[in-house]
C-alpha cells in the first residue's frame, strides 16, 4: 500500500473529537489522584459521547449493506478523499518502457488507457517525460537486473533536471513491484510509485499522491480483476496485430514458477468483453490477433448463470494438476470457436498455454478452422520425468510425448514451440540428455530456452536446492540451445519448396530491399520488396505493404528464417481455396 493511505473514514457530520477517549488522556486519568466519583463522573460523560457520536454507517462511508458491488465502488469514487480534479493528468506526459512477456505489452495498454481517460499524454521521448513507468518482469534474475541498472539511469536522469522543469516521478508497474515492493521503495528508493498487476485503475491517484512529494504504492492482488472493462488502446506495429488478455493468474504452482505470487489465481474475463475487443479490432483492420493468459487455454468464464454446469474442465491424456478439478463455465474451445467466427481473414494465436489443457475438442477446432494458427505451443521445461515431478508439471516425459503425437495425428500440419529450463533443482546429467533426446525427438521449429533461476516465495525455494553449478547451467543450455537450432533447420528445411501464407509485417531490419512476414506456424520469412500480381491467376500488380497477404515460394531455409519470393496478393480464405486447388491438382496427377 501507499505511503500517504487512505482515511479509514469519512464522517458525513462534524463530530466533536472526543479527547477523553484518546489512550494518552486516559492514562494520565489513571495516574492522577482522581476520586472514585471523579473517575465515574468522567467515564459517564465519555459513554454519553460515545453513544452519540458516529456509527457504523459512518466508518463505511455512508453505503448501505444491501447495495450491489457497483453501487459500492461507485460510491467509493464519489467520496474518495482526493477530488476528481486532483487525478486528473493535466496533459502531463508518460513514458513507457515494457519489458518481459506479450502480457506486459497487454499491461502497457492497459495502463496508457487509463492514464488517457484522465487527461495524461503518451510520448516517445525520455527527455520530456514527466511520468516514467516501466512495465516489469520477475521470471528471471536477470531480467530483474535489467531493471535495476535502468532505475539507477533514470534516478540520474532526473536528479540533473534543472529546479525549474517539472520533476520527473519514476513509477515500476508489474510484477517487479509485486516482489520487490520493500526493495524499490524503502531501502533503495529509486522509485515514486509501485503499482502491482491488479492496481493499474489505481495510478492515477498514486500519480497524485507522489506529486505531493511521497512515495504511493498499490500491490495488491485480486480474486476477480481482468480489467474487461478496460478497453486496451493498442500500440502493434503499423496496427496489424494485436495482443488480447482473456485471464490473468495461474493456478499451476509449478515449482520454479513466480508467476502465481507476482499475478495471483486465475480467472477469466468475460467472453463477451473479449468478443468486443475482438470485434472493435477487426473494424480498425488488425490482421492478428493473439489471446493471451500465463495460461490461456484454462480459460473458463464462469461469469454467467447459464454458463453454469457440473461438467469438470477435461485435461490433455495422462496430465493431472495440483488443484481440484474445476467445473462449469464456457471453456477455452467454446471461447476460440466464437472468436474465430468475428472475422474469417483475421489470424488468431494464443499463447501462453500449459500442455494439459489440450484437449481433443481444442486440437479438432484448430484444425478444422482456416484462421486458427497451426502453430502450437507446448511448454516442455525439460524431458526427464523425474525432473517434471520435482517441477510439479502434472506430467511425464512418456505423456507428453502422447500429446506431440496426438497433435501431429489431428493437425499433421503442425508445427510445435517450447519452453525448457537447463540446471533445475536435483537435475543430474542423465536428466539432462533425456532433455537432449526429447528435443530431438519431437522436432521444434521455435524454442525458449534458459538456465534456471531461483526465485523467493516459490515452492523450489523452499523445499529444494539450487544445486547445479552456474557453469554447469551454461554448459547444458548450450548444450540445448545446439540441439534446438539442428532439429530447427532440419524442420525448415523440409519446407524449401513449398509455398506459405505470409502476413506482412514490414521492411526487413538488415535491409530496405526486402520484406519480412510469418507463416502460419509463426516462422519468419524474408523476400524482395517488389509489386505481385494482385491475385494467383491475374496480370495485373500492386505493391506489398505491412498487413499484406501474400503466397511466397520458400527458396532456402536456416534455423531461424525462411527465405523466398512472392508469387501474389492473397487472403486467408484465398490461401485455403489455393491448398485445396494445389491437392485436387496433385491427386489428377496421381491418377
Amino acid at each position: 500500500m501507499e505511503y500517504l493511505r487512505r482515511p479509514l473514514m469519512t464522517l458525513q457530520q462534524h463530530w466533536k473529537p472526543l479527547r477523553c477517549a484518546q489512550p494518552r488522556h486516559c492514562s494520565k486519568l489513571a495516574n492522577t489522584g482522581a476520586t472514585p466519583r471523579e473517575r465515574k463522573t468522567t467515564v459517564d460523560r465519555f459513554k454519553t459521547q460515545i453513544s452519540s457520536g458516529p456509527s457504523l454507517q459512518d466508518f463505511i462511508k455512508g453505503v448501505s449493506v444491501h447495495k450491489t458491488r457497483a453501487a459500492v465502488e461507485e460510491c467509493s469514487d464519489k467520496h474518495s478523499y482526493l477530488s476528481e480534479d486532483l487525478e486528473m493528468g493535466n496533459s502531463r506526459k508518460v513514458y513507457f518502457e515494457t519489458y518481459g512477456c506479450q502480457m506486459n505489452v497487454n499491461d502497457t495498454e492497459i495502463a496508457w488507457s487509463i492514464l488517457q481517460r484522465k487527461g495524461y499524454q503518451r510520448t516517445v521521448d525520455l527527455t520530456e517525460a514527466d511520468v516514467v513507468l516501466l512495465v516489469t518482469c520477475s521470471i528471471r534474475e536477470k531480467a530483474e537486473q535489467t531493471i535495476w541498472n535502468r532505475l539507477r539511469q533514470l534516478t540520474a536522469m532526473k536528479k540533473k533536471r534543472l529546479k525549474s522543469h517539472t520533476p520527473m516521478k519514476i513509477g515500476i508497474l508489474g510484477c517487479m513491484a509485486e516482489r520487490l515492493k520493500t526493495e524499490l521503495l524503502e531501502r533503495e528508493k529509486l522509485v515514486d510509485v509501485l503499482a502491482g498487476p491488479d492496481a493499474y485503475r489505481d495510478l492515477p491517484r498514486l500519480l497524485t499522491v507522489a506529486d505531493g512529494g511521497l512515495r504511493a504504492s498499490n500491490v495488491l492482488l485480486s480474486l476477480e480483476e481482468t480489467y474487461a472493462d478496460v478497453m486496451p488502446v493498442h500500440h502493434a506495429p503499423r496496427g496489424n496485430s494485436a495482443f488480447v488478455s482473456i485471464m490473468r493468474g495461474c493456478d499451476n504452482m509449478c515449482s520454479y514458477c513466480i508467476v502465481p505470487f507476482t499475478r495471483g489465481r486465475e480467472r477469466s474475463r468475460p467472453v463477451g468483453s473479449v468478443l468486443e475487443e475482438v470485434r472493435m479490432l477487426s473494424d480498425q483492420g488488425v490482421k492478428e490477433v493473439t489471446l493471451l493468459g500465463q495460461n490461456v487455454n484454462s480459460y473458463r468464464d464462469a461469469s454467467e448463470e447459464q454458463f453454469g454446469g457440473s461438467d469438470p474442465t477435461r485435461l490433455s491424456q495422462g496430465f493431472n494438476t495440483v488443484y481440484r478439478a474445476k467445473r462449469g463455465g464456457l471453456r477455452f474451445s467454446d471461447l476460440l470457436d466464437r472468436v474465430s467466427r468475428i472475422d474469417p481473414d483475421m489470424r488468431i494465436r494464443f499463447t501462453s498455454p500449459h500442455p494439459k489443457d489440450f484437449p481433443d475438442e481444442v486440437l479438432h477446432l484448430i484444425a478444422e478452422r482456416g484462421n486458427i494458427c497451426k502453430q502450437i505451443h507446448l511448454p516442455a521445461q525439460s524431458g526427464s520425468s523425474q525432473v517434471l515431478k520435482a517441477m510439479r508439471r502434472g506430467y511425464t516425459r512418456e505423456a507428453y510425448l502422447d500429446l506431440v503425437e496426438n497433435v501431429k495425428r489431428i493437425i499433421p500440419e503442425a508445427s510445435l514451440s517450447s519452453d525448457f529450463i537447463s540446471g533445475f533443482c536435483g537435475e543430474t546429467e542423465d536428466d539432462h540428455q533425456q532433455t537432449l533426446s526429447l528435443i530431438r525427438e519431437v522436432g521444434f521449429n521455435v524454442g525458449f530456452l534458459f538456465a534456471y533461476s531461483m526465485r523467493k516465495k516459490t515452492h523450489a525455494s523452499h523445499r529444494l536446492q539450487d544445486d547445479v553449478p552456474a557453469e554447469v547451467k551454461r554448459r547444458r543450455l548450450e548444450e540445448c540451445i545446439g540441439a534446438f537450432r539442428e532439429e530447427a533447420a532440419r524442420v525448415n528445411a523440409a519446407l524449401v519448396g513449398s509455398t506459405q501464407l505470409v502476413l506482412v509485417e514490414g521492411e526487413s531490419k538488415r535491409s530496405a530491399k526486402d520484406l519480412c512476414g510469418r507463416t502460419d506456424g509463426n516462422m519468419k520469412v524474408i523476400f524482395p520488396k517488389e509489386d505481385v500480381v494482385v491475385q494467383p491467376a491475374a496480370s495485373n500488380t500492386a505493391p506489398v505493404n505491412a498487413g499484406d497477404y501474400v503466397l511466397v515460394k520458400i527458396s532456402s531455409s536456416s534455423s531461424q528464417s525462411l527465405r523466398g519470393r512472392a508469387l501474389s496478393h492473397s487472403s486467408l480464405s484465398g490461401a485455403v481455396r489455393h491448398r485445396l486447388d494445389e491437392h485436387v491438382a496433385s491427386d489428377t496427377t496421381g491418377i
